[in-house]
């Protein structure tokens, strides 16, 4: 990390999943992203160089950025385009100006998820008073993904998405860990879970010290 600035979280979308994408829509405050997009998302330390990460993507692609968020900690930022080569050039051009490698990142680490069958009206109302994406039903199952560092929610959900017909009830994927809220019929649930698992453990980089993850 000879440019000083710590890369917490990097990760490429190939194909933005319908839900996902609208989604990001709800909580992004530049240019909403579309399904079918790719997309590559960052997060680093200290927060404010989430702007010099912004303004090389920027001069080097036609990516439009969606969320940008500057914490004291940490900052992150999601571009987006259909094209997926200046998706790619994008972090391509973010890693070679700051003298990063994609194995600078953190690796994911799960923290907890949580199975929740047959979810009581009055919890199903709780979690709908919060989430920006679909509404969960009562009598539904409902998974619960907390993951750190946050921004690998996205990538989580996106994955989720594309392995089975669920419902994405909430997506946190900035500050100190990330959450991922989805309902869904308990076997839809359980191969969405899967999926989301499956992608996290996929991804390489720093090791990620802590305490182990808990499933219930």
């Amino acid at each position: 990390m000879a440019s000083g600035i710590e890369l917490r979280c990097f990760t490429y979308i190939d194909v933005l999943q319908p839900q996902t994408a609208s989604f990001l829509a709800t909580v992004s405050r530049g240019y909403m992203p579309l399904k079918n997009k790719a997309s590559v998302f960052f997060e680093v330390a200290p927060g404010m160089d989430i702007n010099l990460v912004t303004d090389i993507a920027l001069k080097n692609t036609s990516c439009t950025p969606g969320m940008q968020i500057v914490e004291r900690q940490f900052g992150c930022l999601e571009l987006h385009s259909y094209d997926q080569g200046q998706v790619r050039a994008a972090g391509e051009a973010v890693l070679d100006a700051l003298h990063l490698k994609v194995q600078d990142r953190l690796r994911p680490r799960i923290v907890s998820g949580q199975t929740i069958t047959g979810v009581t009206g009055y919890h199903a109302q709780i979690v709908n008073r919060f989430r920006h994406g679909n509404v969960l039903d009562e009598g539904a199952t409902m998974w619960v993904l907390e993951v750190h560092p946050a921004g690998y929610a996205l990538i989580a959900a996106n994955e989720a998405e594309k392995a089975a017909k669920i419902d994405i009830l909430e997506i946190v994927s900035f500050g100190a860990f990330g959450r991922l809220y989805l309902g869904g019929s308990e076997d839809e649930i359980a191969e969405a879970a899967k999926a989301a698992i499956a992608v996290l453990d996929s991804i390489d980089g720093r090791e990620n010290p802590g305490p182990g993850a808990a499933f219930y």
